[in-house]
């Protein structure tokens, strides 16, 4: 959905997931053991200890002498999890020197991980994309509230009551165009007493041009974007049409695999424009 993402700003965080929900590797399960036993047993050969490897599913299920690592289905007959929670310095897992002791969660989620059939996941840009089912949750006017209340109700909380419409609309406002809703925008949100108001004004501020300069500003963050060089003499660069592309696309809803690739290829494009940035175009077509 276009507005998918406001759902962060409208609802409460979210608590632990009910304790038979599937445990996932990278969301639950890499986190940890990167953290705490990656830099001994992970994809570094020279730095693995033991010749022991946990970040494929290759290493910690392969048998050794008298045991195996990881025994899908069986955490009591898997190594990694009799010496993580074993009381000998010799023996527990990660070692006293690291300061990575795990905590009582973190072993619980390990072990039910274990239990499930500890399934290993690929990085998230090698997982194929699936498309899960909506919960059916009472309540629910979109699919985002359905899959937002669902996890919400199974880890015991209860949401809060829907704000106010001034508090949203400068939620809304600030989440889209990073500045407050004018005494106008506000009045003429108070004013629509209609089902799908809310709706109207979201579609009117993705309409500003002031959304494609807030969702630029983010982009140009992470890209390292500066219009002097702040270094030395702090000299000015002529960097000001890359920006103004970046809000041009945003402001034009370019598809984020065009946004990508015309930026990395730029132009060795077949039939490269000047400004290749109309969402119209098709890629090796503009020109």
């Amino acid at each position: 959905m276009k507005y998918a993402f406001l759902a962060l700003f409208l609802l409460p965080v979210v608590g632990r997931a009910a304790t038979d929900a599937p445990i996932q590797f990278n969301r639950d399960v890499r986190p940890i053991l990167a953290d705490a036993c990656f830099a001994c047993h992970g994809f570094d050969a020279k730095a693995r200890k033991a010749r022991l490897r946990l970040d494929v599913p290759e290493g910690a299920f392969a048998k050794r002498k008298r045991t195996v690592p990881i025994k899908p289905g069986d955490p009591q007959a898997s190594a990694v999890w009799t010496r993580i929670n074993s009381e000998d310095e010799e023996e527990v897992m990660p070692p006293p020197h690291t300061h990575k002791q795990l905590t009582a969660a973190q072993k619980e989620t390990i072990r039910r991980w274990i239990a499930q059939g500890a399934p290993y996941q690929k990085h998230w840009s090698f997982e194929p994309i699936n498309r899960p089912a909506v919960p059916s949750v009472a309540g629910a006017r979109t699919p985002i509230d359905a899959f937002i209340l669902d996890r919400v109700r199974r880890a015991g909380l209860t949401p809060r009551p829907e704000a106010n419409r001034p508090t949203l609309i400068r939620r809304v406002s600030l989440a889209l165009t990073g500045l407050p809703p004018t005494v106008t925008e506000v009045d003429a949100f108070l004013a629509d007493t209609s089902e799908h108001a809310y709706e109207r004004m979201v579609e009117r501020y993705l309409a500003s041009p002031r959304f494609g300069e807030e969702m630029a500003r983010h982009w140009l963050d992470v890209a390292r974007y500066a219009d002097t060089h702040g270094l030395h003499l702090d000299n000015e660069r002529r960097m000001w049409a890359y920006r103004d592309w970046v809000v041009k696309a945003f402001n034009e809803n370019l598809p984020f695999d065009r946004f990508t690739v015309w930026q990395l290829a730029g132009d060795l494009l077949p039939n490269p424009a000047l400004l290749q940035n109309s969402s119209k175009r098709q890629v090796g077509k503009a020109g």
